[in-house]
């Protein structure tokens, strides 16, 4: 435990935030890999199945907003048990994983099960997707229980400031996805040609495998949990301290899910092919994106256990950092997609019709993408100093309550390309109010804070 929690009071907080971060960026670049190769060879059925996927995906988001928002909420948890050097209370939070696990991914099973009509439906599916969609959703579904244990159990591990092991949980699921897509999708070798259940069945397969490594970490004793079968039981009050954190992180989720629909629905009034351009742009965003997700798991863990131990210098050196960093990699990030956007949406279909739509749409919905990363980690920020509401206010600002209303008002005066223009906008309005937020919440540890002088072992 001491070799993985005690440093996120003491290491150079530079060298720290890229140890820490390095496996995450590299496990979800492995993921957005798989993201793209199985878009890759999905593509190859035509661009109805590129839009099929793209129709399914606020349902597989739903799977992130209640597993991550539950693995969010447990990383924060114990990072800050350990801050307090309380173990056997971080061990208790750890035994929820399972309970917490089997019961979302029940949920979400039985409702893609015996339910992918009406939420397709609702989702804006045109009818010449219908058939692919509800194919990849109803296998998808089965899957749920599976990978929400792997998204709570790598923050979990992840929370006790062990970056290497999650990220090993998300390179094999991804590497082994990566491998079965062409096979099952193509039929090649002793593989049936299955298509777009291929790919569904194929992340199921290397989910499950995420999932099972995951748990071997932690019944054979290799993380910082040793945890008894009392902690198993369901406990409400460590529940309650659980979603406190985790449920404005699921919440948001939600809402991203949610608002993704209503663009999809709105997107949908184009056909099919406008769906698919949508699908492209998300998949090769996913590679900028990406960082982001990985440096806010590496920030959490340093914000948690600092806010534990009231060295708010420490922290909030550790927020400037990460929220610079991003903002400038993403930057080089967005011209490098500005200019090369036909070249890259070419490597999954070449159709005229698909490129007069894909090329300009990519370009505006990723313009403003540089402003995404410092909203995150301030999110993030406020996730490990427990300031749920806030953080759920900030995420609900950009990606709901500026986002929705832009959507149809822009699509009503500019018809598709109003459509594009509303996402970018929204990003830098979100950007405005999440740091004029971030900077009042500094103002006030600023005054009840430890700000004593760090040593020589805090420098970057």
């Amino acid at each position: 435990m001491q070799e993985y929690t005690e440093r996120l009071g003491y290491a150079p907080l530079g060298r720290l935030l890229i140890k820490l971060s390095l496996p995450s960026i590299a496990g979800t670049i492995t993921m957005s890999l798989y993201n793209i190769v199985d878009t890759f060879w999905v593509a190859k059925l035509g661009h109805e199945a590129i839009a099929a996927l793209t129709i399914v995906f606020p349902y597989q988001i739903l799977f992130f907003a209640v597993g991550g928002g539950t693995g969010i909420g447990i990383g924060a948890l114990v990072s800050r048990r350990f801050g307090e050097n309380n173990p056997q209370a971080a061990n208790h939070v750890a035994g929820q994983i399972f309970f917490l696990s089997v019961l979302w991914g029940i949920l979400f099973m039985v409702a893609g099960v015996f339910f992918s009509e009406s939420i397709l439906t609702a989702f804006g599916a045109t009818p010449d997707i219908m058939e692919y969609s509800t194919q990849y959703l109803v296998i998808i579904s089965y899957g749920a229980p599976q990978i929400i244990f792997a998204l709570v159990i790598s923050n979990l591990i992840r929370g006790s400031g062990d970056a290497i092991k999650p990220m090993v949980i998300m390179i094999t699921a991804s590497i082994i996805n990566i491998i079965l897509d062409p096979f099952m999708i193509l039929g090649i070798g002793p593989f049936p040609e299955m298509g777009i259940r291929g790919a569904a069945l194929a992340t199921i397969i290397a989910q499950s495998c995420g999932a099972l490594i995951g748990l071997y970490y932690f019944v054979t004793h290799r993380t910082a949990f040793r945890i008894k079968a009392g902690h198993l039981l369901p406990n409400m009050p460590i529940l309650r301290d659980i979603y406190r954190v985790g449920a404005p992180t699921s919440i948001m989720e939600l809402t991203e899910s949610l608002a993704f629909v209503l663009f999809n629905r709105v997107v949908s009034s184009y056909g099919s092919i406008a769906i698919a351009a949508v699908g492209l742009a998300i998949r090769i965003s996913d590679l900028a994106f990406m960082p982001i997700i990985g440096l806010a798991n590496g920030l959490l863990p340093i914000v948690g256990f600092n806010f534990g131990a009231r060295n708010f210098k420490r922290l909030w050196r550790a927020v400037k950092l990460a929220s610079v960093s991003i903002a400038l990699f993403l930057a080089v990030a967005t011209v490098f997609i500005e200019i090369f956007t036909p070249q890259l949406v070419s490597i999954f279909n070449d159709d005229a019709e698909l490129l007069a739509v894909a090329v300009p749409s990519m370009r505006i919905l990723l313009s403003m993408m540089l402003f995404i990363g410092p909203n995150i980690m301030f999110v993030t920020a406020l996730q490990g100093l427990s300031r749920g509401k806030m953080a759920l206010i900030l995420s609900l600002v950009r990606q709901f309550i500026l986002f929705v209303p832009l959507l149809y008002l822009f699509s009503h005066l500019f018809g598709m390309y109003g459509v594009w223009y509303s996402l970018p906008t929204s990003d830098v309005l979100g950007f405005l109010v999440a740091y004029a937020f971030i900077y009042a919440e500094y103002k006030r540890q600023k005054r009840i804070g430890n700000w004593k002088d760090v040593s020589a072992t805090e420098s970057v």
